[in-house]
């Protein structure tokens, strides 16, 4: 339970991060900010919120951060898919808010990382004991991210969690379901490659969740409780729209496949609104 008021920093404040402030500014004791390069022109008038403008590749602009800082939500997207890219931020940019932003007040920081950090692991269950082996460089960048996170929260006793989410859905992104009722998406046969999702509010919920959870574990799988073969989703998804049945492809080359557990996450109590992707989208649909 959140008994005192929190004063949340969102680096990186997107569509995830709005969502989390909401969640948290239910209560009208707490504090947040958005930080980001450029904050939206039509700024959403949300009581307790601010947008702060600030580059997180550019120390010098964090200089006047928010005084009383008690939570950081680092929820920030690379520009590009390079490994410079996520150097620069994941690297470079975590390490200049956690150090701009530190001080007596700081409780906690909560890093949104990625399932990348794992790799190939055909039908076994993957969860945070398993051993990290990214399959590529984004995956790689944000395991030393998370160890760098960690060590520094040993270093000055304070509590970090790495967030391992699997893919976002949710509304207003629509992309996947557009192409599937096009027949412009195909999936691999049967059974090759499995499929993890997370809708964007149930995410935004366990990231709040946890946030108050007073002895956390320093890492979770942020995933909901239905891992699919990747053909099976997206058959399901492509009947949901009105579209052809998938064309049989090759598994994507930047995704591991991956059949991912969130009994951890479960363990501390937090309760899914979609444990079933199918669900959730279904739930989008009909929404229109």
């Amino acid at each position: 339970m959140m008994t005192s008021p929190i004063r949340l920093l969102i680096a990186g404040c997107g569509d995830l991060g709005m969502r989390v402030a909401r969640r948290v500014l239910h209560n009208p004791i707490n504090r947040a900010w958005g930080l980001k390069r450029t904050p939206p022109g039509a700024q959403e008038k949300i009581l307790g919120f601010s947008w702060f403008e600030a580059d997180l590749s550019n120390p010098e602009s964090m200089k006047h951060l928010p005084m009383g800082i008690t939570h950081i939500l680092f929820s920030a997207a690379p520009n590009a898919r390079t490994e410079s890219d996520y150097r620069a931020l994941y690297f470079d940019g975590l390490r200049n808010v956690v150090h701009n932003a530190y001080s007596s007040t700081l409780k906690r920081v909560l890093f949104i990382s990625s399932t990348a950090v794992y790799g190939e692991h055909a039908d076994e269950w993957v969860n945070e004991d398993t051993p990290v082996n990214p399959k590529n460089f984004n995956g790689r960048v944000l395991f030393e991210a998370e160890q760098w996170l960690s060590s520094f929260g040993r270093e000055h006793a304070l509590t970090t969690l790495n967030l391992r989410l699997s893919g976002i859905y949710g509304p207003g992104r629509m992309a996947l379901l557009e192409k599937l009722k096009l027949g412009q998406v195909g999936a691999p046969s049967s059974g090759a490659h499995w499929s993890n999702r997370i809708h964007v509010d149930d995410a935004a919920a366990a990231i709040v969740h946890l946030m108050g959870f007073e002895h956390p574990q320093s890492t979770y799988l942020i995933t909901d409780s239905t891992p699919l073969p990747m053909r099976t989703l997206y058959e399901a998804l492509a009947q949901l729209v009105g579209g052809p049945i998938p064309t049989v492809s090759e598994s994507p080359v930047f995704v591991g496949s991956k059949r991912l557990s969130n009994a951890k996450l479960r363990e501390t109590g937090f309760v899914f609104q979609w444990p079933d992707s199918r669900d959730g989208y279904r739930d989008i649909i009909q929404a229109g």
